[in-house]
């Protein structure tokens, strides 16, 4: 893992828009679905996942049948992990408003939930039922009454959904499943089929054919955002563990080999620590080819004069996991302007987050926690503003709204104003 001043280093990753190829494949996907529906579904699964899908939707006995063949451990676990997601999501809820003006006039705001969501979960290299709690419960917390599954037929190559999946939808309250997946599930959700009515927003991970048709169908459907590799930052001075923090940013390296892990470090002797430490680690690392390429590509030790010259590094990088491991980490709380979520102090873990601690762990990449958020309840509603003018109001406003229409050459709203006025006996010059 290379030390390098962090002055001296960029990690500047261009979004992924994919090849001139892919971005053809998925639009042939997108309109073979539209045109055909569900014939075009089981073509595809058959073509890119070799399974033969007669039934499309999951029925109620497979969901009972993958709770049988799940660890009574994993469920324990997770259970206890949708209830503390549940909790912290629960904190984030708004609600309706309306504010009565002196003159009678009311004006507000009307919150509600979408009415149908889908959730894409992949499954080409492994299961992931944690990322079906992050993106399912925040929706049900916030109301929508029908959130939609797809997933591939089959996980990392194997016939069948993996049963930690159904099991984890069936417990984040998936209302409706079905066994399609790449930019052909996104094209259903979108556009809908026979089996599978069209939804009203789409989100949850997915490879480049799944990103690519997301954003293909954006405008059809709101999205979530288009995720990129994931990331960790790790601000520490010399009272942090080196094995902790090389543990750390292993675990992001093992995601893929675009995947970033970086320390910021005024601690000369934890950097090189950490160094060997990383090194140490790898050699027993299941995944350590996809780590190793990822430290070696995307991972760096940022050397810096100062905790305060590495917040600012910290803030340039805008990283999706930021860990401060200090004396003070509170200290460093309120300077942080840019990270999807922060964890503070040695027992913080980003592996807390991803799982256990309730926050969720769908979070800005590619440096947009410069403007963008967690995944939370507000993806998740729609906010309509309500007016109700007074008389008395129009009358006292009318002029200033005729006058504001008419400087912007609107002459049609200046006289749906004015024609009320004349009504009341206003005349306006």
């Amino acid at each position: 893992m290379k030390i390098v001043p962090a002055s001296e280093f960029s990690l500047r990753r261009e979004l992924e828009y994919g090849s001139e190829e892919q971005n053809d494949r998925v639009k042939l996907i997108i309109e073979a679905v539209r045109n055909e529906g569900d014939t075009a579904l089981r073509r595809f699964s058959q073509q890119f996942d070799g399974v033969n899908v007669q039934e499309l939707r999951v029925s109620k006995e497979e969901i009972e049948a993958a709770y049988a063949s799940v660890d009574e451990s994993f469920l324990t676990a997770l259970r206890e992990a949708a209830v503390r997601i549940r909790s912290f999501h629960e904190k984030q809820k708004r609600t309706s408003w309306m504010d009565l003006q002196p003159d009678g006039s009311i004006l507000g705001q009307v919150v509600r939930p979408l009415r149908r969501v889908g959730l894409y979960v992949p499954g080409g290299k492994a299961a992931y039922p944690s990322s079906v709690l992050m993106n399912a419960i925040p929706a049900t917390v916030a109301g929508v009454p029908e959130i939609v599954m797809v997933t591939p037929p089959a996980t990392a190559g194997v016939d069948g959904i993996d049963p930690h999946i159904l099991v984890a939808a069936a417990e984040a309250g998936v209302s409706e499943i079905y066994r399609v997946g790449g930019a052909q599930a996104v094209a259903a959700l979108a556009y809908g089929t026979d089996t599978i009515p069209a939804v009203d927003k789409i989100v949850g991970p997915g490879n480049i054919y799944v990103a690519l048709a997301k954003r293909y169908v954006f405008g059809v459907v709101d999205i979530d955002s288009i995720a990129g590799p994931s990331e960790i930052v790790v601000l520490a001075d010399d009272t942090a563990d080196a094995s902790y923090v090389a543990a750390d940013l292993l675990s992001q390296a093992e995601h893929d080999e675009m995947a970033s892990a970086i320390l910021v470090t005024p601690s000369k002797e934890l950097a090189e620590a950490v160094q060997a430490e990383v090194a140490r680690q790898l050699d027993t690392l299941p995944k350590r080819d996809i780590a190793a390429q990822s430290i070696r590509d995307n991972g760096a030790i940022l050397t810096v004069a100062t905790l305060e010259e590495g917040v600012k590094a910290v803030n340039e990088l805008a990283p999706e996991h930021l860990e401060i491991i200090t004396a003070d980490p509170f200290q460093y709380l309120s300077k942080i302007e840019n990270a999807g979520a922060i964890f503070l102090g040695p027992y913080s873990s980003e592996p807390v987050g991803d799982y256990f601690a309730g926050p969720n762990h769908v979070l800005p990449t590619n440096g947009t926690a410069r403007f963008s958020s967690p995944l939370n309840i507000d993806d998740f509603m729609k906010k309509s503003s309500v007016i109700y003018y007074s008389k008395e109001a129009l009358l006292r406003d009318g002029a200033k709204i005729i006058s504001l229409a008419q400087h912007e050459g609107l002459e049609a709203h200046a006289r749906a104003i004015q024609i009320r006025l004349e009504k009341e006996g206003i005349s306006i010059d």
